[in-house]
């Protein structure tokens, strides 16, 4: 049985939605266990599916370009939100990234091995930041987006100047449709995107694993319900169609209006245009995500919780 620490009852707490107490009963049921004490409190109706383990602290800024049918996203990080207010980092934030759509790389070594206007390689200018403003930071990821036709729709949440942000959102739409219609659309979805956060475009790419798991929570849940074996497996597999439905971006309901699924949606604007309309792929980075969370004064709290 792993150690029930403060900080594990913390993280916990934190990645569900839990109350302390019902956190640490869920460590404690599970053998310190953290994600299958994540599955216990799910099954409990304790916790809410969306939350993800480790919530983060890095800062920094998202950066995203397009230029017709391609798009960019680059994270670079620092260690505080100051930092991103600073008129140095934001100007290579935005750098980096034209560099890394012009290129169309995806490794951070490539990028990094790019000249800059100034004629430094990037790597060089990102050592010349932290010495100038006196804080570690690091490029840390790249993603691309394209299409063969129509275009590539971005948007930026918490926006710190144009382009960049907390939350940046790259939208492939592939049509032969009217292009202003097309971006316009692309612009909807992609804030779509940022405030619902789709784990895939459809059920097709969700993780087989996070699927099977999604299964074994529903069955638990189902199997306190003391029906028959047939109407559990019934609730079972409909627990995971909802799930399915609410996790990819098709079978979300679209939050712009409320009511229709992004799919349909989406199939509108084909009918509406006279050609086909297909969202190709989309690409979600936010700021930190990943990243583990440095501990902070409320452990103090939760120590008292579990009596160390």
């Amino acid at each position: 049985m792993a150690e029930i620490t403060a900080q594990l009852v913390k993280d916990l707490r934190e990645s569900t939605g839990a109350g302390m107490m019902d956190s640490k009963k869920a460590l404690i049921e599970t053998g310190g266990d953290f994600e299958a004490a994540v599955d216990w409190l799910r099954a409990k109706g304790l916790a809410t599916a969306a939350k993800k383990a480790g919530r983060t602290a890095a800062e920094g800024l998202v950066g995203v370009a397009t230029s017709g049918t391609k798009g960019t996203a680059v994270e670079v990080n620092s260690e505080t939100d100051f930092v991103a207010k600073n008129d140095i980092f934001q100007g290579f934030v935005r750098e980096v990234t034209a560099l890394a759509l012009a290129s169309g790389t995806t490794e951070v070594a490539a990028l990094g091995a790019q000249a800059t206007a100034a004629g430094k390689l990037v790597s060089e200018a990102l050592t010349d930041n932290i010495a100038k403003i006196g804080e570690n930071q690091s490029l840390r990821r790249i993603a691309q987006v394209s299409v063969a036709s129509g275009v590539v729709s971005s948007y930026v949440h918490n926006a710190a100047a144009p382009g960049l942000g907390k939350i940046g959102v790259l939208v492939a739409i592939e049509s032969t449709g009217d292009a202003a219609q097309l971006e316009a659309l692309g612009k909807q979805l992609a804030m779509h995107i940022a405030a619902a956060n789709p784990l895939a475009l459809d059920e097709t790419g969700v993780d087989p694993a996070v699927v099977e798991r999604e299964r074994s929570i529903a069955r638990e849940k189902a199997a306190q319900s003391g029906k028959p074996a047939d109407i559990v497996e019934k609730m079972v597999e409909g627990g995971v169609r909802k799930f399915l439905a609410e996790s990819t971006l098709l079978g979300q309901i679209f939050v712009i209006d409320g009511k229709s699924k992004v799919s349909d949606v989406v199939a509108k604007a084909a009918k509406d245009l006279g050609t086909p309309v297909k969202v190709a792929e989309f690409v979600r980075f936010q700021l930190g995500e990943g990243i583990e969370k440095e501990e902070t004064d409320f452990a103090a709290e939760v120590a008292a919780a579990v009596g160390r």
